[in-house]
């Protein structure tokens, strides 16, 4: 392991150049991640770079939805979300929760749903789905992804029993037969929902019904008015690990381990996955109609309620200065 450090570090460290010595009142910083989630930043994490640059501990949790990221970001316990998804953002802002989107940490396709092996359904006939059980994480990014792709095929939800379970044990519900289709996201946890059955759309057909997904970096108001110069470093730290990330072997071995994967399992989930840096997110995300300002328009209404109305504008919930 330490030859294997020296070398990610030979290819990383160098081009890693952030701001020097941060000013900040903060004396450690707490960040939530996924698991199963392969990204290139988690060379940086490995090897401390986030504190070296920071100048303080930065602690790394793992959440099994972004949606709990929240809920710890509410408590107190989580200053910055890594990759948390849009739609619990979505959520959360929409029930005014003192938080906001800084930069995007990830775009990918949309989760998808698999149907059981002998149900007989494929997207040609989704509407046998009514009066079914489903598995679906609520409020996150597979839930916009499952809602959307109702949406599209013409499904009834208020016909569907929906029963929300995170990724690990929807694929436990999708085996055992408890459930006709699961939705999910997860390295392990979609593998292994892929063994009991197919995807509900194709990458094609997703994308044709206008189905797309990122994930955000979120951080507490709080946290964000006392320490600018934290969350500056830490995205530059990430924009840096992102842009020279060359998936080498020795890489790989680092984000898999950290990831909880196998090396083949994270290469294969990377492929689809793009880590747009913050000069592209200025150009491409946030400016008028871009991804980012179109995409969050439309989970927005997607998960607004009676109690949770949509807001007016969401850009009073976004930041990008910090990208800048």
């Amino acid at each position: 392991m330490n030859l294997r450090k020296s070398v990610v570090h030979a290819l990383t460290a160098a081009a890693l150049t952030v701001a020097g010595t941060t000013a900040q009142a903060a004396d450690e910083v707490n960040v939530a991640f996924f698991l199963e989630w392969a990204t290139p930043n988690q060379v940086a994490k490995v090897l401390k770079t986030y504190d070296d640059e920071m100048g303080v501990p930065v602690n790394w949790t793992n959440f099994d939805a972004g949606t709990q990221m929240t809920e710890a970001m509410l408590a107190g316990d989580i200053d910055i979300s890594y990759s948390q998804g849009l739609a619990p953002f979505i959520n959360a802002v929409n029930a005014n929760a003192p938080i906001k989107l800084v930069a995007i940490a990830v775009q990918y396709p949309a989760n998808d749903c698999v149907v059981r092996t002998g149900e007989g359904i494929d997207s040609s006939n989704a509407s046998e789905l009514e009066g079914k059980a489903v598995a679906v994480p609520l409020a996150t990014m597979a839930d916009y992804s499952f809602r959307m792709m109702m949406r599209a095929l013409d499904v009834d939800v208020s016909e569907i029993n929906v029963i929300d379970q995170v990724p690990a044990d929807a694929a436990v519900s999708l085996a055992d037969g408890s459930v006709a289709m699961a939705c999910g996201f997860g390295g392990n946890a979609m593998a292994k929902m892929f063994e009991s059955g197919e995807a509900l759309m194709t990458p094609e057909q997703k994308e044709e019904a206008g189905i797309i997904s990122f994930d955000v970096v979120s951080v507490t108001e709080k946290f964000m008015q006392e320490n600018p110069d934290l969350v500056k470093t830490f995205l530059d730290v990430t924009d840096a690990a992102n842009q020279n990330f060359t998936g080498s072997d020795d890489e790989m071995a680092v984000i898999a381990g950290d990831a909880g994967m196998s090396v083949e399992g994270a290469r294969a989930q990377m492929k689809d996955f793009v880590f747009p840096s913050g000069a592209e997110q200025l150009e491409n995300y946030f400016n008028e109609n871009g991804l980012a300002s179109a995409a969050i328009a439309v989970v927005g209404n997607a998960f607004a309620t009676a109690e949770k109305p949509a807001l007016e504008d969401y850009s009073v919930t976004i930041d990008t200065s910090f990208l800048e």
